[in-house]
């Protein structure tokens, strides 16, 4: 045992010391004693560790375990990639992963296809939305987590796998051979007209090349008629830096700064700029964001807000505005690291959250009202730092409702349009043109009338609060038949959030119909249908006046707008 133990601490001593070694050669630590002694108290605990404890350890998901605990300290950002770990991480950069193409879930304890991509192996074997899979190359699924069954889905391409599953609606199990594919998801996920002169992108995250996506989207509009644009990047986590920067550069003058990144290190000084000719500087813009757009998200709304060329619509956006760079480690494991800051043309940073100064607990504040600065758009329009991107146009997020909520968590939804579709063998929806009838609502809630969906609203828990704390004040005896007549109140009225709320939940249905047949494509333009987003922008961007009054001012700015100001 010692000697196989020994073995493992010098692959890790040998992994850490070349860590080291790089640590040095780019200057991240001045101080080489502290390092030194830190690493050999390290190296030593972890070997005694390995030695001495009373059960069996798992080394190498120990050192992961002290790896992502260190890194954890740090930001949230900065992460370990183990070898196993690298699909998900070409997944994350480039959209592409070696695969069958399908989302899965667990339905009812019954690993089951939720969406094939279209035109993708799963697709192509007959795989549909509802069909189960029993076992995965010779393995029985059963009680395993979906999260496990997705790794074995996942691998290189070209190798064969192996499904058992059965059909919706047909108990007759069924064997599928075929090769795992490439599958690119693309980043563009819908892109079309809105009505003859308003075109309309969504734009889900910055992977490789996702910028060609939005240009040849952006062309196509335009052959179409598209006079105006919305670009939406509600939801769009970020990514890549420089795909930020070329879809800046669609809409703005070559030679304009994009962003500038200033990091510990003098190589992270670097400046951004449009170094393109533009496809259109004239062409009114809209860019929707929300509280989930993030990162480069934040870059290509941030940029145009600053240089006047969009209106902004939405919700303040997430506020993050930090940089990370991945360098390749030992083993093909990978660390993604947080190296910069950055900051948008007028010179503002929108990072919301101060990763260096953290509590006894180690939670994090928002930038404190007492440091956001003001700054100056292109116009001179005020806008802020720390605190995300602010549109231009504040609309309300939509919050849906507990049952809505409860509904789609339990897969009711699901089920029940799986139902539906067997019950119209012939259907053919298209997101354009289907809506579900009154009598296919009352048909879902029928379908409900076994199922539990019992949900818990905040006036629930005030009430249960109230009576926790008249309790404990002895109060309770004395409004006992008001707070019973109160709780009555309150479940009759439950009950009828079925109709409600029946807009958003019949929106949901719909949308879960449509993809079945024109899949993420029909999910998207179906939910358009009910976007207040959507209409407010193009309400605007039909008002050339109110673009203009949004766009400009008659504040002068603080000082001369520099597109190519040093930080």
């Amino acid at each position: 045992m010692y000697l196989t133990v020994t073995r493992i601490m010098k692959k890790y001593i040998i992994i850490f010391s070349l860590c080291i070694a790089s640590i040095f050669a780019f200057n991240f630590s001045q101080d080489y004693f502290e390092v030194s002694k830190n690493l050999d108290v390290f190296n030593t605990l972890y070997r005694e560790l390995n030695i001495a404890y009373v059960d069996e350890t798992k080394p190498g998901q120990l050192m992961k375990t002290g790896i992502e605990a260190m890194l954890a300290s740090l930001d949230p950002y900065t992460n370990y990639y183990a070898e196993n770990d690298i699909e998900d991480y070409k997944y994350m950069t480039t959209g592409e992963y070696g695969g069958i193409g399908a989302l899965i879930q667990d339905v009812n304890h019954k690993i089951t296809i939720t969406e094939p991509y279209e035109k993708f192996a799963a697709y192509n074997a007959g795989l549909r939305a509802g069909d189960e899979i029993l076992e995965v190359n010779g393995m029985n699924v059963t009680n395993k987590k979906t999260e496990d069954i997705t790794t074995m889905l996942k691998g290189q391409a070209g190798t064969p796998i192996k499904l058992k599953i059965t059909h919706l609606g047909n108990p007759n199990i069924v064997e599928i051979n075929m090769m795992r594919e490439e599958i690119k998801i693309k980043a563009v996920s819908y892109s079309n007209m809105l009505n003859a002169e308003v075109g309309y992108i969504k734009l889900t995250s910055f992977t490789e090349n996702c910028s060609g996506e939005v240009k040849d989207a952006l062309l196509k509009l335009k052959e179409n008629g598209c006079k105006s644009l919305v670009l939406d990047l509600r939801g769009n986590p970020g990514g890549l830096l420089k795909e930020a920067v070329n879809i800046v550069n669609f809409f703005v003058e070559k030679g304009n700064e994009i962003v500038f990144t200033k990091g510990k290190v003098k190589d992270w000084e670097k400046h951004y700029l449009a170094v393109n000719n533009p496809i259109d500087l004239q062409m009114p813009l809209v860019v929707l964001v929300d509280n989930n757009s993030a990162s480069a998200s934040e870059i290509v709304s941030g940029a145009l807000q600053d240089l006047d060329r969009a209106v902004i619509i939405g919700q303040r956006s997430y506020g993050k505005g930090l940089v990370q760079d991945v360098r390749d480690l030992t083993y093909n494991t990978k660390l993604k690291v947080t190296v910069a800051k950055y900051y948008i043309p007028s010179g503002r940073c929108i990072q919301a959250l101060d990763y260096t100064h953290k509590d006894d607990e180690g939670r994090v504040d928002k930038v404190p009202d007492s440091l956001i600065t003001a700054f100056k758009t292109k116009n001179g329009r005020i806008i802020y730092d720390g605190a995300g991107v602010l549109p231009d146009d504040k609309t309300d997020a939509v919050k849906y409702s507990h049952i809505l909520s409860t509904l789609v968590n339990k897969h009711y939804i699901f089920t029940f349009v799986n139902t539906y579709m067997l019950k119209h063998p012939n259907l053919q929806a298209k997101a354009s043109t289907f809506n579900l009838s009154d009598d296919d609502y009352n048909d879902f809630i029928t379908y409900l009338k076994d199922k539990d969906y019992n949900y818990k609203t905040q006036s629930d828990f005030a009430l249960e609060d109230l009576k926790d704390d008249a309790s404990k004040e002895k109060y309770y005896e004395s409004i006992k038949s008001e707070y019973e007549a109160l709780l009555s109140k309150m479940i009759a009225n439950k009950k009828d959030d079925l109709m409600r709320f029946k807009p958003e939940i019949k929106q949901f249905i719909e949308e879960e119909i449509v993809s079945r047949f024109e899949y993420q494509k029909g999910r998207v333009e179906t939910s358009l249908k009910y976007d207040l987003d959507v209409v407010e922008a193009k309400k605007i961007l039909a008002d050339a006046a109110k673009m203009k009054s949004i766009l400009t001012t008659i504040d002068k700015p603080i000082k001369p707008f520099n597109p190519n100001k040093k930080f």
